[in-house]
């Protein structure tokens, strides 16, 4: 048995009702609140061989239980843990898709260093590429260029070691649904 659920009037947006768009919310709460999971598969789906001594997902985990590790706040860690999920979406600009991803949820230190790791972590190996490995040297004067060196330094570039003890997705997976919750949510301007 096929059960119909209830659909907008409308087929353009400018022809849509206040009861349209009320629905529209039901629907919107209903994606918001299945979000962490949503998450969390992208993190599965980094367990996959790319070239480093250890997949995507147990980078991503030891750079999380690092974090956690050094007593950073729980935000902070989950940040750790999803810093590389916008290579699931998007490659070549990681760095910018997982801080689109996490904005609405997280501080905007946290989101600044989520938007930025990629080119700090350049200072580790750009230069073996051609690329200029001080490139991050432009946020110098920023509020938040210290933390994000930090980041990288503390979290991100030393965790692709395979014998280093690290804790299970299950481990944060509380955390992220605390961190992705609903609740949390704040909306930034779409201007």
């Amino acid at each position: 048995m096929t059960t119909t659920r209830p659909t907008v009037s409308f087929t353009a947006m400018a022809d849509g009702t206040a009861a349209d768009y009320r629905l529209l919310e039901t629907y919107e709460h209903d994606e918001l609140a299945r979000f962490p999971e949503r998450v969390l598969g992208w993190l599965r789906a980094m367990d996959d061989h790319t070239g480093y001594q250890v997949t995507r997902l147990q980078h991503s985990l030891q750079s999380a239980t690092r974090a956690h590790r050094a007593g950073e706040d729980e935000e902070t860690v989950v940040c750790a843990l999803v810093h590389d999920i916008g290579d699931v979406l998007a490659p070549a600009n990681h760095s910018e898709v997982a801080a689109a991803v996490v904005r609405p949820y997280v501080s905007e230190r946290n989101h600044w260093i989520m938007k930025h790791h990629g080119v700090f972590q350049g200072v580790y190996w750009f230069h073996h590429v051609g690329a200029d490995p001080h490139a991050r040297d432009r946020y110098a004067d920023h509020p938040w260029y210290q933390a994000c060196v930090d980041f990288c330094a503390n979290y991100d570039q030393k965790s692709f070691d395979p014998d280093y003890p690290t804790e299970p997705l299950e481990f944060f997976e509380p955390m992220v649904h605390r961190v992705f919750h609903p609740d949390r949510v704040n909306t930034p301007d779409l201007t």
